[in-house]
This record gives C-alpha cells, sequence and structure tokens, in this order.
C-alpha cells in the first residue's frame, strides 16, 4: 500500500465511524420512542424529517470550512487557517440561532404542512419545539468538524461522534423512562447529547486558535465571506434532497409494494453511502491542502487516486447488495410481493454503485478545491434532466425498478458533468485563498 493510499484511509476510515454514528443515533431514538406507542413514533418520523432538513440543508458549514482551511494549511499559514475556522463558527452560531428560533414560532405550521393527525401533531410540535433548542450546537458541530478536517484530523470528531451517541442514549432512557417525559424527554435527551458534542468540538478549536495567536471575536468580513462561500454548496445540496424527494414521492405514488420495496432499498443506500462519503471527506481534506500548497501534479495524482477508491469501494458495495439480497432481504419484511420487488430494485442499485462510487469522491474533489459555483450549476442541470426521466415512470406506470433506472440516471449525470470538470484545469486555482 503506498503512501497515498495510506493518508486516504487515514482521513477516511475515522470519517466512516463518525458519520455511521449518525443514523445509528436515530435508529436508536426510534427504538426508545417506539416502545411508547404508534402516535409518538410517527411523531418522531415528521418532527426528525424537518429537523434533518434545516441541518442537512447547513452541511456546507462543515464541507466549505474543510475546504478553506485545508487550503491555509497547505499554504503553510496554520494561524490563517484557524481564523477561517473561527469565521465558520460565528457563522454556525449565527445561523443556529436564526434557524432555532424559526423553528419554535413556526413549528405548529411546519408540522402541519405534513397533515398528520391530532394525536401525532401534538407530539410532533413537542419534539420540534425542544428539538430547535439544540440546533445552534448541532450547527457548531458542523462547523468544528470542518474546521478539524481541514486540519487533517478526522479521529476527534469520531471520538466525540461516538461518544455523544453513547450519552444520547443514556439520556434518552433516563428522560423517558426515568423521570416519564414522554417523547419530551428523547428531545431533550438528543439536545443535550448534541449540545455536548459540538461544545467539546468547539473547546478543541478554540484551544488551537489561541495556541496559535488567531483572532477569536466576531471578523464581519470573513463571516459574510465563509457565508458567500457557502451559497453555492446549499444549492448544489438542494439539488440532491429534490431528487430524492422526488424519488420518493414517485416510489409513493406507484403503490404501497413500491414504497415498501424502495425504503428499504434506499435505507441500503444511504448506509453504503456513508462509506462513499468517507473517502470524500478525505478528498475535500487533501485536494484542499495541496492546493493550498500550490501541488497541481500532486492534486492530478491523488485525485486519480481517489476515483480508484471510489470506483473500488463502488464495485465492493454493489457485490455486496447483489451477492448478499436473498441473506438480508427477509430481515425487513416477511411479504414475498415486497421481497420480491425489492430484490430486483438492489439489483439496479447494485448496478449503479460504481457509478456513485466515482461520483462522490470527484463531488469531495471538487468541494475540497472551492469550486461550488460548478458544483451548483452541474446539480442544477442534472436535476433539471432527471425530473422528466422520473415522472415518465410515474405517468407510464413503470415500476419501482424502472424508477430506480431512473435514479441512477440522475447519478450518471452528475458522473458525466463532474468528469468533464475534472479533466479540465479551470478548477485547479492553488494557494491560500480560491
Amino acid at each position: 500500500m503506498g503512501e497515498q493510499d495510506r493518508e486516504i484511509l487515514r482521513l477516511a476510515v475515522p470519517a466512516f465511524f463518525a458519520l455511521v454514528s449518525e443514523p445509528l443515533m436515530l435508529l436508536a431514538d426510534s427504538a426508545i420512542v417506539g416502545h411508547l406507542g404508534t402516535p409518538q413514533l410517527a411523531a418522531l418520523g415528521v418532527a426528525g424529517t424537518i429537523l434533518q432538513t434545516l441541518v442537512g440543508v447547513c452541511i456546507f458549514l462543515a464541507y466549505g470550512t474543510t475546504s478553506a482551511v485545508a487550503r491555509r494549511i497547505g499554504a503553510g499559514d496554520h494561524r490563517g487557517a484557524l481564523a477561517q475556522g473561527i469565521d465558520g463558527l460565528w457563522l454556525a452560531l449565527l445561523l443556529g440561532v436564526v434557524l432555532a428560533v424559526a423553528g419554535l414560532i413556526f413549528a405548529p405550521a411546519a408540522i402541519g404542512a405534513f397533515d398528520p393527525s391530532p394525536d401525532v401533531a401534538g407530539h410532533a410540535v413537542v419534539y420540534l419545539r425542544i428539538s430547535c433548542f439544540g440546533i445552534p450546537s448541532m450547527l457548531l458541530l458542523l462547523a468544528a468538524t470542518g474546521v478539524l478536517r481541514g486540519l487533517q484530523d478526522t479521529k476527534t470528531p469520531m471520538v466525540v461522534a461516538i461518544s455523544a451517541n453513547l450519552v444520547n442514549i443514556g439520556l434518552n432512557f433516563l428522560f423517558v423512562y426515568g423521570f416519564g417525559l414522554d417523547i419530551a424527554g428523547s428531545a431533550l435527551g438528543t439536545a443535550l447529547a448534541q449540545t455536548a458534542a459540538g461544545v467539546a468540538l468547539v473547546v478543541v478549536v478554540v484551544r488551537g486558535a489561541r495556541r496559535d495567536g488567531a483572532k477569536l471575536r466576531p471578523d464581519r468580513p470573513g463571516i459574510l465571506a465563509s457565508a458567500q462561500m457557502g451559497v453555492p454548496l446549499i444549492v448544489r445540496t438542494l439539488t440532491l434532497r429534490v431528487a430524492i424527494i422526488l424519488l420518493t414521492f414517485v416510489a409513493t405514488a406507484l403503490g404501497t409494494t413500491s414504497v415498501a420495496a424502495h425504503q428499504v432499498a434506499f435505507t441500503l443506500w444511504s448506509f453504503l453511502a456513508l462509506a462513499l462519503d468517507a473517502i470524500a471527506i478525505a478528498a475535500q481534506a487533501l485536494t484542499g491542502r495541496s492546493l493550498g500548497a500550490g501541488d497541481v501534479d500532486g492534486t492530478r495524482a491523488i485525485t486519480r487516486r481517489m476515483m480508484w477508491w471510489g470506483l473500488f469501494s463502488g464495485v465492493l458495495g454493489g457485490l455486496a447488495l447483489w451477492g448478499l439480497r436473498d441473506i438480508y432481504v427477509p430481515w425487513f419484511t416477511a411479504d414475498p410481493e415486497v421481497r420480491s420487488t425489492l430484490a430486483a430494485v438492489l439489483i439496479v442499485a447494485a448496478l449503479w454503485q460504481p457509478v456513485n462510487g466515482v461520483v462522490f469522491v470527484l463531488d469531495g474533489v471538487l468541494i475540497g478545491a472551492g469550486d461550488g459555483p460548478y458544483l451548483a450549476v452541474a446539480g442544477v442541470i442534472a436535476l433539471v434532466l432527471y425530473v422528466p426521466l422520473a415522472l415518465s415512470v410515474l405517468w407510464l406506470d413503470g415500476g419501482v425498478v424502472a424508477l430506480w433506472w431512473a435514479f441512477g440516471g440522475f447519478m450518471l449525470l452528475r458522473l458525466l458533468t463532474l468528469v468533464t470538470r475534472e479533466r479540465r484545469d479551470a478548477w485547479l486555482v492553488t494557494g491560500a485563498t480560491r
């Protein structure tokens, strides 16, 4: 194994375990709340979807900060890297406060948009409002994670994420069953666990900034620059979210069997995406550092190496989806029709995994290069072409298998736009800032 491979694994493996801890936290919450009753579990689903959307749109706080900090590290400007990171933390805090206040005010309207039953709506509003107090910490956690990734440290976020997961489970049990707080106890326990995680990582970053003499006060130009850098990444993220929402919408319209098979297939697809996203995180950190150091040839070399890693991971994931489906499909459902449909969908999902692997890596490379505007445009182009493709499945009653072929087409469109960019030189901008 070469030096490049060891460096990729050094960053990607801890990033993977940190990423896995997030769905495990949601799974633990679901298991604990599920024993309270069906209305509470349904409420968690509705409120959790809103909360995840709010926080998910702000993922640029991690991605953009990783790129900016890594560039300065590559340029040898450690103090400037931490100053950039502090600007990201202030932006996260400001956004977190705004979103928390908005969530507290508009929680009933947001829950009502899903048209749940009155008992579900009541529980959902309680859960969402309590969770809103944790939003600032959740965004600070994203930004601080981005800073540490830019500093080439993915181990510390991993340790904090796993610790927060364990604390979350303990607090949920204590508040829900020990204090009898029902679903409010779950929201409170999760908010406190996330707050502890956010504070822990912020302390690490602030200590580093003090050690290197970086400023800690809010810097208006720096905060505005961080916000401006995040706008195209928000657009890119929204195109992905819309594509996934459309996928679920069409699957639901195709019938109960189709949406049941789709839900399981997408859950498995999302889990495999975590492994690919871990490589993408390594790509962000290494690309930013290499371009910051002015090493264009090195950037090209490590990009090609990571593309092979993405392809290999995609092939491996696809083989697992395909070859083991007879073993794990029965775990999810006893319905013969759903099993049959799910097995067929998984074959299609497996075939597209190598494409997904390269897409995730190139996405990370271009994020690391600070090429957000191109990613935003490319995302819009892929989405515009994908929408009629997905809707045609519904119009022609093509079935959920055809729908997954269409979703694969969306990933293929993303691959074409990303490979086109990678083969050119416009994204290879060197220096401490882009």
